[in-house]
């Protein structure tokens, strides 16, 4: 395709886009499939008007698909409800931690007796299948920071940790297939890859996070009342955290989400602070010249002050939208009919109705989560753009070819499976759902 015609193709999707929202709302599809279908439509499988070759372009669709991940982990975590509370989120950590190990273990089992792969090609394909993806799961996501919805928040919440938590497994699998080194009896995979990058990622993300969050506040509030870009300093904060994990060998993109959630946490409680110390001055509930200490220490005067995190929400989005856009086209656009094995839609369908169900129920094993959203949340499991990552990372770290070109395979078909089969049940469920009794978190 001409330079011409691809200004034409995604113009024209952007168009469709924009004019059909409102039809598409009510239609059971999500915009990843209309995607799609334009990708393998004028791809290999169609029209053969163009290919991108994941091997061959592996270093390019490995920034692509880092760079949109990053995005939607910054915008998962800026939506995450305030205050953070260890009771709400033990269920999405159990998920992206007991339930993550869970799914790789079985399909690197399945990998390796059904699919006949080295055992540790399998531990591989598991950590790059087993994520949940935030770019692709939009519509089980949450929508907005008020969003009180627990399915929506323990799904994202999810997303979120575990494109950080399935680093170690990815390590493992290359380390297995000697490209990574793993230590005497894998000690130093666990103590480098699984327990430094890990806590190294997460204390990098939420220092940083709340040093921007008094930044931004005390630059706002103070005398001269400085006007803050920000969607610069979102942007910013994502480069600072993911290059600071990067040199300190941490899992950057544990760090970028935890550097959202601290910002907005941060600055929820700041503000939280400011409003008790107005509420107390106009009931004269204390003296004004404590209030007035009060608000000098927290750095904020009595006006409401915007703040980076919703500030930088909706730009996000826009640039998560358009990277949904790019992604998924290509991705329709790497598929031959040749692609459709039985081998790698029987994984899709394994991981889809036996891994990822089992493993959820084991982890939410002895909370009070409701069945119900137990079956909802076994289902919901949307793979994408974190999986293509996590193969081209292992494709630019030695991969051999023959194998890559087997992994390839069985990722692009399991992605495109589970943008079929989870789009085109999202509506339904989720609308029966709601329609039976909402998840609203009653707390």
């Amino acid at each position: 395709m001409t330079n011409a015609q691809w200004f034409m193709l995604v113009g024209g999707l952007l168009l469709l886009m924009g004019l059909s929202s409102t039809l598409l709302k009510r239609l059971p599809i999500t915009p990843a499939i209309v995607y799609l279908a334009a990708g393998l439509v004028v791809g290999p499988s169609v029209l053969n008007a163009f290919h991108f070759n994941p091997l061959k372009q592996s270093a390019l669709l490995e920034v692509l698909t880092e760079v949109a991940v990053l995005i939607s982990l910054f915008s998962a975590g800026v939506k995450m409800p305030v205050p953070f509370r260890l009771a709400r989120w033990r269920a999405p950590l159990l998920l992206a931690t007991v339930s993550m190990a869970l799914t790789v273990a079985m399909v690197a089992l399945f990998a390796y007796h059904v699919l006949g792969l080295p055992l540790g090609a399998g531990v591989l394909l598991g950590a790059i299948v087993a994520p949940t993806d935030p770019v692709l799961a939009t519509d089980v996501q949450i929508r907005h920071p008020g969003d009180r919805d627990q399915l929506r928040f323990t799904l994202t919440c999810e997303a979120g940790m575990n494109d950080g938590s399935a680093f170690p497994f990815v390590m493992l699998g290359l380390g297995m297939l000697g490209l990574h080194h793993l230590g005497d009896m894998g000690l130093r995979w666990v103590l480098v890859d699984v327990l430094w990058a890990s806590a190294a990622g997460v204390l990098i993300g939420v220092v940083a996070g709340m040093a921007l969050a008094h930044l931004g506040c005390r630059l706002r509030s103070g005398p001269d009342k400085h006007a803050l870009m920000d969607d610069f300093l979102g942007l910013g904060l994502i480069g600072v955290v993911y290059g600071l994990s990067s040199l300190a060998h941490a899992w950057g993109f544990l760090a970028v989400f935890f550097a959202a959630v601290a910002l907005r946490q941060t600055e929820q409680k700041l503000a939280r602070t400011r409003q008790s110390a107005v509420e107390a001055l106009a009931l004269d509930e204390m003296p004004r010249a404590d209030v007035q200490a009060v608000i000098l220490d927290a750095g904020l005067d009595t006006e409401p002050l915007p703040t980076v995190s919703e500030g930088s929400l909706i730009f996000k989005e826009h640039l998560e939208r358009l990277s949904e856009l790019l992604l998924v086209l290509l991705v329709g656009g790497m598929l031959f009919a040749s692609s459709w094995s039985w081998g790698a839609v029987a994984l899709a369908l394994f991981l889809f109705g036996v891994a990822r169900p089992l493993s959820v129920m084991v982890g939410l094993a002895g909370t009070r989560t409701p069945w119900r959203l137990r079956g909802i949340t076994g289902w919901f499991g949307v793979r994408g753009i974190g999986s293509l990552y996590y193969l081209m990372y292992a494709i630019q770290h030695g991969l051999p070819e023959a194998l890559a070109l087997q992994l390839i395979q069985f990722t692009l078909i399991v992605v495109t499976l589970s943008i079929l089969l989870h789009g085109v049940s999202v509506k339904p469920v989720l609308g029966r759902l709601w329609r039976v009794g909402k998840s609203a978190d009653p707390a």
